[in-house]
């Protein structure tokens, strides 16, 4: 009977392990998905009514009739499906962030393995807490579209329309608050230094800023500062992590740090 090959200590891997690895974290992220879908289901109805709330309050401030269509007989089926399966997006979240982070980093020792934990318990509220901001300014963008109503005009909105329009927009928001975790996953992976986020500073903040400015529809500049505000403030804290990281490893290693010289400038190799 042949025996089992051990793991590498060092997380090396072929490719055929690669893909069977990638495999394994697909259907556990998959099962669990479809596990909080089935959970979903159940809170889809509150969920869907706290969706149109802010269609709703905002026809009321604006004095403009509106009413949620529905294409066919299947599209409210439909649409209550989807509010479920996001939902069991979310109360999954802890799981397939843990197999995209465990997935990435093979290589980590068991020391730092044990920031994984640290990983999940950082994405997760940083997502909840991107997409609440985004639900603080969806009301701002429907009362500013709802303002291009003429007088005696009504709004028909179909109803895939519209949930795409705001899932787009709370999804955006969460992936962005969650963006600076995956830099400091990928600074521990040693795919990214600290160094070189601080070199790219600039480029990193006039994209907050352009990335606010199309995710918040509206002419009101107050949004699009909170979120580019919020972005930059939380890229900085990982750029601050990530330095701390590299400067740690640099005192536990004997390799010279090349990582410091400048992009014109010629190492010792």
């Amino acid at each position: 009977m042949p025996r089992a090959r051990g793991r590498d200590p060092e997380g090396r891997m072929s490719l055929r392990e690669h893909l069977r690895e990638l495999r394994t974290r697909l259907v556990r992220s998959a099962i669990a998905i479809v596990i909080g879908g089935i959970a979903g289901w159940f809170v889809s109805q509150p969920v869907y009514t706290a969706l149109l709330k802010p269609i709703t309050d905002s026809a009321a401030r604006n004095g403009v009739p509106t009413t949620i269509n529905y294409a066919d007989p299947f599209s409210a089926f439909n649409q209550r499906l989807q509010v479920a399966v996001i939902v069991g997006i979310v109360l999954a979240s802890p799981v397939w962030l843990y197999q995209f982070w465990a997935f990435i980093t093979p290589g980590l020792t068991r020391k730092e393995r044990r920031y994984s934990y640290g990983f999940v318990g950082a994405a997760l509220p940083l997502f909840l807490g991107g997409g609440t901001l985004a639900w603080f300014v969806l009301p701002k963008a429907l009362e500013f579209l709802n303002s291009f109503v003429p007088e005696g005009g009504s709004n028909f909105i179909t109803a895939n329309l519209y949930f795409s329009f705001v899932t787009r927009i709370v999804l955006a928001f969460g992936v962005a608050f969650v963006i600076p975790v995956v830099l400091v996953a990928l600074n521990m992976a040693h795919l990214l230094s600290g160094r070189t986020m601080v070199r790219q500073w600039r480029i990193t903040v006039f994209v907050c800023f352009l990335f606010a400015a199309v995710a918040t529809p509206t002419p009101e500049v107050t949004s699009m500062l909170l979120l580019a505000g919020s972005m930059c403030l939380l890229f900085a804290i990982a750029i601050g992590i990530c330095l701390l990281l590299d400067k740690r490893r640099a005192q536990s290693s004997s390799e010279p740090d090349y990582g410091s010289l400048a992009d014109d400038e010629a190492s010792e190799l």
